[in-house]
């Protein structure tokens, strides 16, 4: 496993950062996934409020000793607080959920214009500054899905020790960017990257020319492996964030992370991504470019969002393959999970950290899938 010195503590992290948001779903698989991957060098550990079990199990994982050889992180659910108290009142459960004294990171989970205009609006940031002075948390930092005027916004508020981004092939001029990246480097803050594969979606919908281009390549690396080098090649990512749900994937990220030093990518690497990259736009411009983090959920309505995009997804790429139709009026339209039941409040679309429009989305879905409209 690669170290790196993490922005100006003196921790030295691993470059692979172990995601707790997409865990088995067997408990004790779960457990053993952790410490799998903390006694094979992994020293970073990600979860957040909103992810479920996932402190909780976290937590049981982190007995018996593990507890000291990883660096803790997790999220406060800005979405959640109404008032300055609640800010307090959560990290206590999380503390409680973890079962640690503090955590080593404590981040504001998703600062999308709503919930950094709450973190303003009930002091989120002096907050930060009490808890470390408490001994609750140990280092102050953020997450965030928006736009880039908005992260150099957030950037230049508070002395922050480190930033969470959605980074990969596909978002290099979206989102935060690799210019976003690059201005909180420059000023010496350390960037943790999420979605590295967009949730799975990406090498679940390789284009066959992109297959091709990887397979002609003289250097043999899977795409999974590409997108992960794309990202550990830039000297300014701290550490890259994978959320494994089998043991065979965590190993494949653990092989991949032996030897990820900065600056090993040749020209012609480079020139695979450009060309893998343009094969992916393409793509998108027919797919919902939905990552499955189930942010939008639970829906008032019962609408499984998140499945109706994948099936959806599914439809467009083996078109005119009818069987994705098939299910969705048999299954889903009969059981009332539907996207024909949006009712339009708009809370899902709110959550959601791709700023997909949802209640558009569904009505295409719905008008594409349905046998009757």
């Amino acid at each position: 496993m690669e170290y790196r010195k993490f922005g100006k503590t003196d921790h030295k992290v691993s470059r692979f950062g172990l995601g707790c948001m997409r865990f088995p779903e067997s408990e004790a698989d779960a457990i053993k996934m952790v410490r799998h991957a903390i006694d094979n060098g992994v020293n970073y550990l990600d979860s957040a409020y909103i992810y479920g079990d996932s402190e909780r199990i976290t937590g049981r994982a982190l007995q018996d000793g593990y507890r000291n050889r990883v660096y803790m992180a997790t999220k406060c659910p800005v979405v959640h607080v109404s008032g300055h108290v609640d800010f307090e009142r959560y990290l206590d459960e999380q503390l409680a959920r973890l079962q640690t004294d503090y955590i080593d990171f404590y981040l504001l989970h998703n600062l999308n214009p709503d919930n950094w205009d709450k973190v303003k609006r009930y002091d989120g940031l002096a907050f930060l500054d009490k808890m470390v002075q408490k001994g609750k948390i140990l280092h102050k930092g953020f997450s965030i899905h928006n736009t880039l005027p908005a992260f150099k916004e957030i950037v230049d508020a508070f002395d922050w020790e480190m930033a969470q981004i959605q980074l990969n092939i596909l978002d290099e001029h979206s989102q935060i960017g690799i210019e976003g990246l690059r201005y909180a480097a420059d000023k010496g803050i350390p960037v943790v990257i999420m979605e590295p594969l967009r949730g799975g979606y990406l090498p679940n919908n390789l284009p066959e020319r992109a297959k091709e281009l990887i397979a002609n390549h003289p250097q043999k690396r899977s795409f999974v492996e590409w997108c992960f080098r794309w990202l550990y090649n830039k000297p300014e990512v701290a550490v890259v964030l994978s959320g494994t749900s089998t043991v065979e994937q965590l190993d494949d990220n653990l092989r991949i992370f032996d030897r990820s030093a900065p600056n090993v990518m040749s020209d012609a690497d480079t020139a695979l991504i450009e060309q893998i990259q343009g094969e992916l736009e393409t793509l998108m411009l027919n797919s919902i470019g939905c990552t499955g983090c189930r942010y939008c959920m639970p829906c008032s309505r019962n609408i499984a969002i998140p499945e109706v995009f994948r099936l959806y997804n599914n439809y467009k790429m083996t078109r005119p393959n009818p069987i994705d139709r098939v299910v969705y009026n048999q299954t889903y339209i009969t059981g009332n999970i539907d996207a024909s039941r949006c009712v339009s409040c708009g809370i899902c679309q709110r959550h959601c950290p791709q700023n997909l429009k949802i209640m558009d989305l569904l009505r295409i879905v719905h008008n594409e899938l349905a046998d009757t409209v």
